[in-house]
């Protein structure tokens, strides 16, 4: 009989409290129903919803708020900005669930959970209106954080990748793109038919990742527009943010649920923006906590 894998101190670094390092959360805080925001402010937003509020932390970036919602536990958590806090948020709720934290063992039954991102998105196709919300029901990833992992290929859409790569002239000093997948199922739970389903790039920045140019000219300034004119079994892609493939990645290598869903907030392409954006966030956070 193979004898769990222990993990070790450096790897997993435990607060003296007992929680995890960066989200100082403990194993006991933790419920398998989970609301994912960039900003940290927008957690007590989404906690206005609760029933009950049971618990508070903040750190750094990294705020949360657990309670009930319509007599269930859920919790939501901020991310801050960027795909590297991803693989942060990811890791460390997955090791809440599955990993003893008095032993430091994996556990032997897999606890999965549920995660829904709520975030803003500029699109990059002229008929995504502003307050639209649009599913990542396939996320880009441009941020390269899934090639770190082993298995990435067999969560990835290869054929996807090398389409998008051929068309676009994707330039070899970026890293690697991968494509990957919500979960299906929680995408009909939570979209129905009042959401679009989008193909969602994950940038790995705000500015010049994303094809903004202020001072510093870009290395390949056309590259928005090939964007916009690929298609991919004749769907396009749909709109920017910078979370969504790690996110879906990373809980498909882990064994959970994972989607996100953005407000249309700016359209690159019209040029249209708007910064009161908070009516439409908290209509959908309202529909996301009522559906998940």
């Amino acid at each position: 009989m193979t004898s769990p894998r222990r993990i070790g101190a450096s790897e997993m670094i435990i607060n003296p409290d007992g929680s995890i390092f960066h989200l100082h959360l403990l194993p006991e805080q933790l419920t398998d129903r989970i609301i994912l925001v960039g900003d940290p402010a927008r957690v007590d937003m989404v906690a206005s919803f609760f029933d009950t509020k049971t618990f508070e932390v903040s750190s750094r970036e990294f705020h949360t708020i657990g309670g009930t919602y319509k007599g269930k536990p859920i919790m939501c958590i901020s991310h801050g900005i960027g795909p590297d806090n991803i693989d942060i948020v990811l890791n460390e709720l997955d090791a809440l669930a599955n990993i003893d934290f008095a032993t430091r063992e994996v556990k032997p039954h897999h606890r999965t959970l549920t995660l829904v991102r709520i975030g803003t998105s500029g699109a990059i196709q002229p008929e995504l209106i502003v307050g639209t919300p649009v599913i990542a029901a396939h996320s880009i990833g441009f941020d390269g954080v899934l090639n770190y992992y082993a298995g990435r290929n067999s969560v990835s859409d290869l054929d996807y990748e090398k389409a998008f790569c051929e068309y676009v002239g994707w330039n070899p000093l970026w890293a690697a793109p991968y494509v990957v997948p919500a979960d299906k199922e929680l995408v009909e739970q939570i979209g129905r038919d009042d959401m679009v389903r989008g193909h969602t790039i994950s940038a790995v920045g705000f500015y010049g990742p994303q094809g903004r140019e202020l001072r510093l000219p870009l290395a390949n300034p056309d590259l928005n527009s090939r964007i916009e004119a690929f298609r991919y079994k004749g769907e396009p892609v749909t709109n920017y943010e910078m979370e969504s493939a790690p996110l879906q990645g990373l809980a498909l290598l882990m064994g959970h649920r994972a989607m996100t869903v953005c407000s249309i907030i700016a359209n690159r392409v019209s040029t249209q923006a708007t910064p009161n954006y908070k009516t439409a966030v908290r209509d959908l956070i309202a529909t996301v906590l009522d559906r998940i």
